[in-house]
């Protein structure tokens, strides 16, 4: 009896007051009135559960009327809008219709703009990165930087320290795509477009720290090496241009272990680490928190000065730091190189096997011991001409396995290779000589103490 007498109500007031219908569309409320308030708070009712089973096929109808007449009902519209239209999208096969309703996609981000772009969590920043997510991941190949960008720099200039990251991030990629296209003239705006981007993202990690939240440094800190990844890698930026950047940041973060530490991994990603700039940040990181990074920046700074037993102290601390074997390869690799320069060619070959040890393919290392076994071939036998030319065969099985083992070092191995083949025991030297036999294996002394096939 309450419910009839409840529906005859529901008719009479619809009867009463549906002259005064009005969408919430024309009247900005938030379901608007008379009989359009009941059909849109039906169509809200009648999508949803639809969207919420994936079945956007029967959602549709009823969340576009919804979302056509009362647009400011609820943030939900455009939640489940969005994987309708991207539903759409996926099911769409002629190219000129698939990019009608990208366009279509990018209308329900506008239209949330509009009603909801002031939230206070979710506002205009959260949804244009969204966008832009979306239209990258829609558009491909296809996309246009300059939609990318110029979406996202107002959003950054209104929002400045407090932009969403995602914004920033996606901002540096339409940046960086438009540097591509275009790199004599993008490159100063890309680099200003990156201290800008670096600055907002600085800020938020300091407000993060201060406030000890764990998960929102984490965040932070992913982007921020996103970004600096991506600038390294750019092309944009030489060491000279680093230098200018970053000098008087180190300075003024100079007890910022974190901000120094993320310096130095750009520069070396940079490679610039014979930049001063790389030393002060070694310098100030090794005092209070020694890192493979900051030992190899004061290595350098060693090797600059031509303080070689420092260096090789500072390398030596580096591999030990180092968590990558491939890191190690290359302190080890370093510290060889300044024993050669010394002439400790018994050393510097040690060095060299400890980087080999660490890296097997490490075939600069095989060509390092190969020069320095043919630069001693007279020293090594100082009295016999023909054994020093035989010295030469295993500078040769150096640089063989050198150019076996890593494809980058082909090229000079098998320069090395031509260079000393014309300078092996000839035919009528082997005859001379008895203990020699072209084919067998001949144990070369001193030094080197190894054997070889004679050639």
């Amino acid at each position: 009896m309450k419910v009839k007498v409840f529906l005859t109500a529901l008719v009479v007031t619809l009867g009463a007051f549906g002259a005064y219908a009005q969408k919430g569309v024309d009247n900005g409320t938030q379901y608007g009135s008379g009989e359009d308030s009941v059909r849109c708070v039906q169509n809200l009712s009648l999508y949803v559960p639809y969207a919420k089973a994936g079945n956007y096929k029967d959602a549709y109808e009823f969340w576009k009327a919804a979302f056509d007449e009362c647009p400011a009902a609820n943030k939900d519209l455009y939640l489940y809008g969005t994987k309708i239209v991207g539903w759409e999208i996926a099911n769409e096969k002629d190219p000129a219709k698939r990019d009608q309703l990208i366009d279509k996609l990018m209308g329900v981000y506008d239209q949330r703009i509009k009603y909801f772009g002031d939230d206070r969590r979710y506002g205009t920043d959260w949804i244009v990165s969204r966008k832009v997510q979306d239209y990258i991941q829609q558009k491909g190949q296809n996309l246009d930087p300059n939609v990318v960008y110029n979406w996202l720099k107002p959003i950054l200039d209104q929002y400045g320290d407090k932009t969403e990251a995602l914004a920033v991030s996606y901002y540096m990629f339409g940046s960086h795509q438009l540097l591509i296209k275009d790199p004599e003239n993008m490159k100063p705006q890309y680099i200003d477009d990156y201290l800008r981007s670096s600055a907002i993202l600085d800020a938020q990690l300091a407000a993060a720290k201060a406030a000890g939240n764990e998960k929102e440094i984490t965040t932070l800190t992913t982007f921020k090496t996103g970004i600096e990844g991506g600038f390294a890698a750019s092309g944009a930026a030489d060491c000279e241009t680093l230098q200018n950047m970053y000098a008087e940041k180190v300075e003024q973060n100079k007890e910022d272990m974190q901000f120094l530490q993320e310096t130095l991994a750009l520069l070396k990603r940079s490679r610039c680490t014979d930049a001063d700039v790389y030393i002060a940040a070694s310098r100030y990181v090794h005092v209070n928190n020694p890192t493979a990074e900051s030992a190899v920046g004061l290595a350098k700074q060693s090797v600059r000065d031509k303080d070689y037993e420092t260096a090789i102290k500072y390398f030596e601390e580096a591999a030990t730091l180092e968590a990558e074997a491939d890191a190690k390869a290359d302190d080890y690799y370093m510290i060889a190189l300044l024993m050669h320069e010394q002439n400790n060619y018994s050393r510097a070959r040690q060095y060299c096997l400890k980087a080999i040890e660490q890296n097997p393919n490490y075939g600069k290392a095989y060509i390092l011991i190969g020069n320095m076994y043919a630069s001693t071939a007279k020293s090594v036998y100082p009295n016999d001409a023909v054994l020093a030319k035989v010295v030469y065969n295993t500078a040769i099985d150096k640089f063989e396995r050198a150019r076996q083992v890593d494809p980058e070092c082909a090229e000079d191995a098998n320069r090395f290779i031509n260079i000393y083949r014309a300078h092996l025991p000839s035919t009528e030297d082997i005859f001379m000589h008895p203990d020699l036999e072209k084919g067998k294996a001949f144990t070369v002394g001193g030094w080197i103490n190894e054997r070889t096939t004679i050639r």
